[in-house]
């Protein structure tokens, strides 16, 4: 199954890949809410959820003011269901590790208006998070992400 884990920078820090939490899936429950959309919709559709709650880690956390997302693929076994607050497409996973990841999507680290716009989002905006959904992330092969976390850091 594919997942999209919401993350900060700090997250392509760790060694040995993504700690536990909760994800975001084209789970049935989802595809349902969102009517019959084919897989690669439902997929963006999944990543943008995913973004917006990586605004959310990035508040809590204090983080760097750049969306990151991580698609990986975990066996179906390995994801859990969530309390029922949770949206339609949450799902819980234990750590996933980088071999299971196939891309990292991040904003742009040059661009000083998405920047200052996920700042006001994380900081509770939310006429700055309704923004956010405007700005592509840019997509980096997981085997980047050392390249990509040097980037993040200068």
């Amino acid at each position: 199954m594919r997942i999209f884990l919401p993350a900060t920078s700090a997250d392509l820090d760790n060694p040995d890949g993504v700690g536990a939490r909760r994800a975001h899936a084209l789970t049935a429950a989802w595809r349902a809410a969102i009517g019959d959309e084919d897989p690669e919709t439902g997929e963006f559709a999944t990543l943008l959820i995913a973004a917006d709650e990586s605004v959310q880690r990035i508040g809590a956390a204090g983080a760097t003011p750049l969306r990151v997302v991580i698609a990986a693929d975990i066996p179906d076994a390995q994801v859990r269901a969530p309390d029922q607050e949770a949206p339609p497409s949450a799902v819980l996973v234990d750590d996933v590790p980088w071999s299971a990841v196939v891309s990292i999507h991040v904003d742009d680290p040059d661009d000083g208006e998405v920047r200052d716009l996920v700042a006001r989002a994380a900081a509770g905006d939310e006429a700055a998070l309704a923004g956010t959904g405007d700005v592509d992330l840019l997509w980096y092969d997981v085997t980047e992400r050392g390249q990509l976390r040097d980037q993040l850091r200068g």
